[in-house]
Order: C-alpha cells, then sequence, then structure tokens
C-alpha cells in the first residue's frame, strides 16, 4: 500500500471513494467523496485500492519543455511590449532616395515600411539591452560599457522621431 500512484482510486470504509491527488514521503492527500481532502499514512490498513492509472499522470513541465516555451515567446513577439504607431502625417508616404549621379536611377521606399524597420531594430536594441543586464558572466563595469554602446546607438537613431506619433515613443540618447 506504501507505493500507490497518483490517480490510484481507493476507497475507505468511512470517507467512501477517493482518488490519491499526492504522494509524500510517508502520507497519501486523498480526495474522498465524503470526507473531502485527508491525508493518510502510507501504511493506513484501511484503505483498499479499487483502479489504478495505466500511466503516472504529469505533474508539470520539465526544464527542456519550459526552454522550448519561453524560446518559442521570446521568438515570436521579440521584445514588443505595445503597438508603436507612425504620426498620421507619415501615413501612405514615400521616401525618395536620389543618388549624386543624374545617370542613376532614384529607389523610392514606402515610410510604413522603413518606419517598421526602424521599431524593429529600436525593440532589438531593447532585447539587446536586456540581455546585457541579465548576463550572468558580466560584472557591472562591463555591463556599463557595453550599455553606453547602445545609448549612442540610440541617440544616432533620434533623427527618426520625427516619423512617431507618440513622444513615448521616441529615441532617447545618453543626454546631459
Amino acid at each position: 500500500m506504501n507505493n500507490l500512484a497518483v490517480g490510484t482510486r481507493v476507497s475507505h470504509p468511512v470517507y467512501g471513494e477517493g482518488i490519491i491527488a499526492r504522494s509524500h514521503l510517508t502520507i497519501y492527500e486523498i480526495f474522498f467523496e465524503r470526507g473531502g481532502k485527508s491525508e493518510m499514512s502510507k501504511y493506513n490498513e484501511d484503505l483498499e485500492v479499487l483502479e489504478t492509472p495505466e500511466t503516472e499522470p504529469r505533474t508539470g513541465l520539465s526544464l527542456d519543455e519550459i526552454e522550448e516555451v519561453m524560446s518559442f515567446v521570446l521568438e515570436k513577439y521579440q521584445g514588443i511590449t505595445h503597438t508603436v504607431k507612425i504620426g498620421e502625417k507619415w501615413k501612405d508616404g514615400v521616401i525618395e532616395l536620389k543618388p549624386g549621379n543624374p545617370e542613376l536611377q532614384a529607389k523610392e521606399i514606402p515610410i510604413d515600411t522603413f518606419f517598421h524597420k526602424i521599431v524593429m531594430l529600436r525593440d532589438r536594441l531593447r532585447v539587446l539591452e536586456q540581455n546585457i543586464n541579465s548576463h550572468p558572466k558580466l560584472d557591472d563595469a562591463d555591463k556599463v560599457q557595453l550599455q553606453q554602446y547602445i545609448s549612442r546607438a540610440y541617440g544616432s537613431l533620434t533623427t527618426f522621431n520625427v516619423l512617431f506619433a507618440e513622444k513615448q515613443d521616441y529615441f532617447k540618447g545618453q543626454g546631459k
């Protein structure tokens, strides 16, 4: 009686039928139809086995399964926390790139496409920043040095702030 699996159906003369919900070192947690949840010794002779489960029920996720789920979520959302909107005046606009050589053809890029690339760049910089901050092998001095490069990159991108609808989405450099 002391090695019953979780999910085993048992019977008790006072509490009626029940199912083993947990197995501890010396006791079972059993949910009975008449007595509710009860803890009973694994050596209790009043318990009668009615049915054993065909397989051991799962009690949680393995570390590999958790890692797989986390990788999926991080890849799917790429650190994006909210939708970033382009300024109203730029919707359906184009960027025209004219080469210095008049014999070469100009190129037009939809502003929405360009804006999306800028937002993706910003979000990937944020993910990089988070990875630096949580890296177990970097000391604080290394983290600060790498953060300065990211801040400078943000500062280089402030030119594109004109495209954003909301100031909260702007790039911000180191500032003074």
